[in-house]
């Protein structure tokens, strides 16, 4: 049986698209000559987890077997998922597709509130029972902005005020 939830997405501040489009443009230059691509929020994976199909559209994703798709579906996990919440979106990124990326092993998960400015960086573990799980890596804010990284691209980097630069 498929069960496929979509979010709306109506309705979300220009600054959340900002935050995507200044973290695609910052990071797609670093991994160039590399088997690794960043992808903003127009592509989406499929998985299957028993017979329940998810799929999910991050906001950004940085892929390393970007020849596992069909269209613009990937088939493959990323390595690293990126969501910027917002209000209809937030319970969501923060509990479903969380649960999903960790079933799928994605080894680092950023939740990014532009609103607080503040990034939740997630890496994946395992527990004593060898689930995977996430654990709170760091949170970045102003206060500490110089920690900011992307902790398995350690040579891409990422600058605070370039991801949070939301000027018109």
């Amino acid at each position: 049986m498929n069960n496929i939830q979509l979010t709306d997405m109506a309705g979300a501040y220009i600054e959340h698209s900002m935050v995507i489009t200044n973290f695609v443009s910052i990071v797609s230059h670093q991994l160039k000559n590399s088997l690794c691509r960043v992808f903003p929020d127009n592509v989406q994976y499929t998985w299957w987890f028993g017979d329940e199909k998810k799929i999910v559209i991050p906001d950004a994703s940085i892929n390393c077997q970007v020849r596992s798709r069909r269209g613009n579906t990937f088939v493959n996990a990323p390595q690293f998922v990126m969501e910027v919440v917002s209000d209809s979106t937030e319970k969501y990124d923060r509990a479903e597709k969380k649960d999903i990326y960790c079933k799928e092993e994605i080894n680092e998960y950023w939740i990014v509130d532009w609103r607080r400015k503040r990034i939740e960086i997630y890496n994946l573990d395992y527990d004593e029972d060898q689930k995977p799980c996430y654990f709170l890596f760091r949170t970045v804010t102003e206060e500490n902005k110089e920690e900011l990284e992307i902790v398995h691209f350690p040579h891409v980097k990422i600058g605070f005020d370039e991801l949070f630069d939301l000027e018109w």
